[in-house]
């Protein structure tokens, strides 16, 4: 006689254990680690735009500023990976992400994406005004209904794509300030020339993956690098002088200009070691030297504000 099949329930245990695995593959899709970025960014062009002489710091229209950045920049990310969960599965990077694993359901991904979308931009309608409202949007629209979809047909979405990325700050800035000014610009041009050394680096370090998934990034269509430690370099040299601008404009005093010529020398410095040789120690070194800028830069501005 056969063994009888007996069901065994979940224990209050594994359901828990479920419950917290579904709860941090939905964060994942948000990016936390990117995310973190548009949080200090947003922050950082609040507190710089905001003007302590007539008035202190408003910190609770800080939070609701950099909050409804941070929702809007996570529905992005969620509903990017929902566009791009094919091309994930082919990558060594991606495919252990929640949605081409298949720990996430595409119906699932696409409520949350869509209910980010609509929390962020109601918290910067409501606790800010219009003009951080539109940004946001504006950086929604750009990153998935242009930048998203050009990844697949063109390399030139490396350049589209700096432009949402760079909108947090100029968001927190017009939250700030309810104005888009020279100095909000100045931060959002620091922010978009930045990301194209950095870009440059994680193209080359993963040129393989994005081959395999048929990404036409500048490392897949010229092999040799030149191009790619050519952007790296030029991009490395404009961010010099463009990091200067909010000293000139006067949001910061002369101590920042020259914190930030240090950290643009060295920037140019990573960047031609890696034109010149295109190995991997000199990508990564360029990797990790533009993550190391960019917290330093932020610093020095928010300790030399006027």
């Amino acid at each position: 006689m056969k063994n009888a099949r007996v069901d065994i329930a979940p224990t209050p245990l594994a359901l828990g254990r479920r419950s917290t695995e579904t709860l941090a593959d939905f964060l994942a899709l948000t990016k936390p680690r990117l995310n973190f970025l548009v949080v200090v960014t947003s922050a950082a062009g609040y507190y710089l735009g905001s003007n302590s002489i007539v008035a202190p710091l408003d910190l609770l229209a800080m939070a609701r500023a950099v909050a409804g950045t941070a929702l809007v920049a996570g529905s992005a990310a969620v509903l990017n990976q929902l566009y791009e969960r094919d091309t994930d599965r082919l990558m060594r990077r991606t495919r252990m992400r929640p949605l081409p694993d298949g720990r996430v359901t595409t119906g699932e991904a696409q409520v949350f994406g869509l209910v980010l979308a609509g929390a962020g931009l109601a918290v910067l309608a409501l606790g800010a005004n219009l003009l951080p409202t539109s940004l946001a949007l504006a950086t929604l629209v750009t990153y998935l209904a242009i930048y998203t979809p050009m990844k697949r047909r063109s390399e030139m979405a490396t350049l589209v794509g700096a432009v949402p990325g760079a909108l947090p700050p100029l968001i927190g800035w017009a939250a700030a300030r309810g104005s888009v000014t020279p100095g909000g610009l100045a931060l959002f041009a620091i922010v978009f020339f930045w990301q194209i050394p950095h870009f440059m680096a994680i193209a080359w370090m993963y040129r393989d993956d994005y081959r395999k998934a048929g990404f036409p990034m500048l490392p897949v269509l010229e092999p040799d690098g030149l191009r790619t430690g050519r952007q790296a370099v030029l991009y490395s040299a404009v961010l010099l002088p463009v990091s200067l601008l909010p000293a000139f404009v006067g949001v910061t005093g002369i101590g920042y200009a020259v914190v930030a010529a240090v950290l643009g020398t060295a920037l140019i410095w990573l960047a031609v070691r890696f034109a010149a040789g295109r190995s991997e120690s000199a990508a990564r070194a360029l990797f990790f030297g533009s993550i190391t800028y960019l917290p330093l830069i932020w610093a020095a501005m928010i300790l030399n504000r006027k």
